[in-house]
């Protein structure tokens, strides 16, 4: 069994998420999901719009996902890996090689992102359009 692993916020799940996390499960048999925890996403000065607790019954609910464990640092990588016996690391391009250093573990794969979407784009077109 191939087990492929993937990090995130997937907050307001939009099409770009469903993109990635179908591309990812293709190239695998099993996917997990190291979703951002929310005392994870302060240290990053992030802030989602549903808890954790609610993006993960999200994701759970997701054909793709296998499984949904907390990410509650940028340290725990090599230890998920070897724990859940990972193959391949699948990210979105915009990380294109931060986590080449997880090779010597696994395999890691960038995956383009879909245009004109992002969570960020999402909540500035909501803002703006409630300054209108």
């Amino acid at each position: 069994m191939k087990k492929v692993i993937t990090y995130g916020t997937f907050d307001l799940l939009h099409i770009g998420h469903i993109n990635i996390l179908k591309r990812a499960r293709e190239m695998g048999d099993y996917l997990i999901v190291a979703l951002s925890t929310d005392s994870f996403n302060k240290t990053k000065k992030k802030k989602a719009y549903y808890s954790y607790d609610d993006r993960k019954i999200i994701l759970e609910s997701v054909r793709y996902v296998d499984q949904v464990i907390p990410e509650k640092t940028w340290k725990q990588k090599i230890k998920d890996i070897q724990t859940y016996d990972i193959d391949l690391l699948v990210m979105g391009d915009d990380w294109k090689g931060v986590f080449d250093f997880l090779k010597p573990y696994c395999d890691v794969i960038y995956l383009p992102r879909t245009r004109h979407i992002s969570t960020s784009k999402i909540k500035d077109d909501l803002y703006e359009g409630w300054q209108q």
